[in-house]
């Protein structure tokens, strides 16, 4: 029986190193090619490029990790049933269940490697990345970093909106700022309202850029101007915040969460800690809470995934005819492809409170697990 372990084993390894080398080159080109080569263009020296490329590439592995377990063993067990294998396996005595079990067996070290890549190694790159974007943009004067907006309330009522043109979480900076404000600094009076019923703002506030401090606050640095809606009073600052300007107390890492902006950034304990925080604080709305905790949850579903793929590209592989190889290139993008939309579905399900975060999460792979049961079934029969 071992010897079924070494020939399943040996034939799923090679496709899969060939999977996550295809599916990594298409995610690097499609997400970054367009970054990288705006950088070249404009001069930014070459370590640092291939510094920060090399930095990018651990998020892109995770998410290939698990795409490549479902090639290679579609791959793997077409060969196998093309070379009458399978046929000879079965003939043996072996079922489909003994013969698929070191394909699930690989699919578990893949999960395990695919968690650790996602807690240890990920959030550190890629919050090192961001910041060498950031200093590449200054070398080679394009923009780095991503453009952020959040609101900023007390008590549940807005009392300002941050426009920011890039967040560098790394350095904890923020240029290009805006804030709009509604209530008057000076009087500290609420927004006048409109004949709608909507606030108005009052006051604009421009700042160059602002960096949090270790109080947990956001700090001006450089010259800022308040000016009134109406255009008529311009004040201007040198490294101090107005009086009256509510203040913005958001991490980078809360604000990452809040835009909605980089999951990969954060590891699970870091999401969870946030969570917590906007739970206590009841100023950040529910929607955004459960699209977190859909966030969280696929920390542990998109590894576990990979035990499906693997199982599930086993069961599809095993043909009673020969098949080619691009058959199970069009077999793995489609089953990609709906796992991709189905995940999409849920979490806008979660975040509309159709379904609890951890059900949106993992129901993809529940569904997967009952058709790779079935389908074993039907071919074992």
């Amino acid at each position: 029986m071992r010897q079924i372990d070494r020939l399943i084993l040996k034939e799923i390894v090679g496709p899969w190193v060939f999977g996550v080398a295809l599916f990594s080159a298409l995610i690097m080109a499609a997400t970054y090619l367009n970054k990288i080569a705006d950088l070249v263009v404009n001069g930014a020296p070459g370590s640092l490029i291939l510094q920060t490329t090399v930095l990018l590439f651990p998020a892109v592995l995770v998410k290939t990790f698990t795409m490549a377990v479902l090639l290679g063993s579609l791959l793997a067990f077409g060969r196998l049933s093309s070379d009458s294998e399978i046929v000879a396996l079965r003939a043996g005595g072996a079922s489909i269940m003994r013969i698929v079990r070191p394909v699930v067996a690989f699919s578990a070290a893949i999960a395990l490697l695919t968690f650790f890549f996602n807690e240890a190694i990920v959030p550190a790159a890629a919050s090192r990345a961001k910041s060498l974007l950031v200093e590449l943009a200054k070398k080679s004067d394009t923009r780095a970093g991503d453009p952020i907006a959040i609101p900023v309330a007390r008590r549940g009522e807005l009392q300002a909106y941050l426009v920011a043109r890039a967040l560098n979480p790394g350095a904890g900076t923020m240029s290009g700022v805006t804030m709009v404000l509604y209530g008057d600094p000076a009087k500290t009076a609420k927004a006048p309202v409109a004949a709608d019923g909507e606030k108005r703002p009052t006051h604009y506030l421009y700042a160059k850029t602002m960096e949090f401090r270790s109080a947990s606050s956001w700090e001006i640095r450089g010259q800022s101007e308040l000016v009134s809606a109406d255009g008529n009073t311009i004040m201007k600052f040198d490294n101090a915040w107005p009086t009256g300007v509510p203040t913005v107390t958001k991490s980078p890492i809360e604000m990452l969460l809040e835009s909605n902006n980089d999951p990969d950034i954060l590891s699970m304990r870091q999401v969870r800690t946030q969570i917590e925080k906007a739970k206590l604080d009841g100023d950040v709305p529910k929607e955004r809470i459960a699209n977190w905790e859909y966030w969280y949850w696929n920390k542990l579903s998109v590894p576990l995934a990979a035990v499906i793929f693997g199982t599930l590209g086993a069961v599809l592989g095993i043909r009673n005819h020969r098949t080619g190889t691009a058959a199970g290139f069009a077999l793995a993008i489609a089953i990609i492809f709906g796992y991709i939309t189905l995940a999409n579905f849920m979490a806008v399900w979660a975040q509309g409170g159709v379904l609890p975060s951890w059900a949106a999460s993992f129901a993809p792979v529940a569904i997967g697990l009952v058709a790779s049961g079935i389908i074993m079934w039907r071919r074992n029969a």
